[in-house]
């Protein structure tokens, strides 16, 4: 009898959905089922998430692909993970039932306590041990909330009945009954020293969080534990996990120091491996874990643009100024600049490099000749500009020039706006043929762990060049353009 064909699956569970994708060895895509869940707005400000609900799509996301592939479950070689960052769980220990909603990475309610934390003076404390500025979007501030707001979960805590995890352990306990995480999600919480590879004690007690609540940190590609026959119908190793912003670094194939990708969601994440060094960012970036094969650490720069597809969604949904995405695109190439328009996307503040948590949105250059297209396209074009601010400040930090942009994420699939952010990169963006590259790198992670591929160079050659866009734009209107956005941002920044 021939030998089944195996699969890697990899666990894709994102801030809106849960996907679930099996890889085949040349990372083509066989199976994929996605399945949204709810988002729960209790305050203005404030965002969460039902942890029982994101592991019941998660599971069903999952049986699901290996129903579309048609495959037999004992055919998944491995499993991966890949994340939402910093969400926040917490749950009973003796249960496994959650205490509290997931505190998603979005949410703000923790701003008062990080601005109590900078006022003690412990901003440079927190970034040399963890690469991070101290910002609610972490997750230690927003355990700090909840054992604030309710005291009787710190008892709980101290006394060992409680169990903390970012979205990748709530999955691994639920598939293994397993307490894990790795470094790359670790490395987001505020809790974790990059540079030793542990739990910082110093900063736990700084914090008030008791260490037994905290999951044991193992490598990125390694083995969480069998997920139980009953679940997936067969016992699965789960061998690979990482956040997802890492894991989409690592799909990119960016193993070399130097290389780079971005992600064009919701918001933009520019991810720059640095190598066995964590580079200490003098122009505000964060230094993050990018991964751990299990031969030590390999770390990347990392800034975050808020608002960068959003903007198109507030132009759909807030403005009607377009019917759908795909609209802006048209629009934009309707008209042959921006008609000296240029907005600032600030409606949450502004990320990386600036962290100006009081910048606002802002459009400046109106006059009588402004047209919806040259709207649209200066808020397409904002994207491109914030993310060029942030290849700068890494090419600053890094010394050295990044020779392209492997892009991918929803947004990727505007041409208009890809162009147009090589052109004013000054380099070539180039996209995948996978799209789903993020499932991918976690897939990669668990199949490595597992010796479905061999190695890195194996990993490697699977990637594939889908589209490159070049720079075309004469380099006396690329210095105007960002001339004048930099105008237009100093003045969202002086708006208070």
């Amino acid at each position: 009898m021939a030998a089944k064909e195996l699969y890697i699956l990899a666990l894709d569970q994102g801030t809106t959905s849960s996907r679930a994708i099996l890889f085949n060895h040349e990372g083509s895509i066989i199976g994929l089922k996605q399945i949204p869940f709810t988002q729960i707005f209790p305050k203005p400000g404030w965002v969460e998430h039902d942890p029982e609900e994101i592991w019941r799509t998660q599971l069903e996301a999952a049986r699901g692909a290996i129903e579309a592939a048609q495959i037999e479950p004992d055919q998944v070689a491995a499993v991966g993970i890949t994340n939402q960052r910093e969400t926040t769980v917490l749950w009973d220990r003796a249960s496994g039932k959650p205490v509290h909603n997931a505190i998603v990475w979005q949410c703000r309610r923790s701003a008062e306590i990080c601005q109590e934390l900078r006022a003690l003076g412990l901003s440079d404390l927190v970034r040399e041990k963890t690469g991070l500025v101290i910002d609610a979007y972490f997750s230690g501030t927003k355990l700090m909330w909840l054992f604030a707001e309710y005291p009787e979960l710190r008892h709980r805590a101290e006394r060992g009945e409680l169990m903390f995890g970012t979205v990748d352990s709530w999955l691994i306990y639920k598939l293994t009954g397993r307490h894990l995480t790795d470094p790359t999600n670790a490395s987001r919480t505020l809790l974790f020293n990059i540079k030793e590879g542990r739990w910082d004690e110093e900063l736990l007690k700084l914090f008030k969080i008791p260490a037994a609540i905290l999951p044991d940190v193992v490598p990125s590609s390694a083995h969480f534990g069998l997920a139980r026959k009953e679940l997936l119908g067969a016992e699965v190793p789960v061998t690979g996990c990482a956040g997802d912003q890492q894991a989409a670094l690592f799909g990119h194939a960016c193993f070399e120091p130097g290389t780079a990708k971005n992600t064009y969601g919701t918001g933009c994440f520019t991810l720059m491996n640095t190598g066995s060094v964590p580079v200490v960012s003098k122009n505000n970036l964060l230094t993050t874990v990018a991964w751990d094969l299990g031969k030590g650490y390999t770390y990347a720069l990392e800034g975050s643009v808020f608002i960068a597809g959003a903007v198109i969604q507030w132009l759909r949904d807030q403005m009607g100024l377009v019917a759908d995405s795909s609209e802006s695109e048209r629009l934009a190439r309707s008209v042959e600049d921006s008609g000296e328009v240029f907005m600032v996307p600030a409606f949450v503040g502004m990320g990386a490099p600036y962290w100006d948590s009081e910048a606002r949105g802002t459009v400046v250059g109106i006059t009588r000749g402004t047209t919806r297209a040259h709207f649209v396209r200066a808020a397409l074009e904002s994207i491109a500009y914030q993310s060029r601010d942030l290849l700068v400040a890494m090419e600053g930090d890094f010394g050295r020039r990044i020779p392209c942009i492997k892009a991918d994420g929803g947004a990727s699939a505007n041409s208009f706006l890809m162009q147009f952010q090589a052109d004013v990169l000054e380099r070539s963006v180039v996209l995948p043929e996978v799209g789903e590259i993020t499932a991918l790198g976690a897939a990669y992670l668990a199949g490595l762990s597992v010796g479905y591929w061999a190695n890195l160079g194996e990993v490697e050659r699977n990637w594939r060049k889908k589209r490159e866009f070049v720079p075309e734009m004469a380099a006396e209107r690329r210095a105007r353009l960002l001339e004048r956005w930099q105008k237009a941002v100093g003045t969202a920044r002086h708006y208070k």
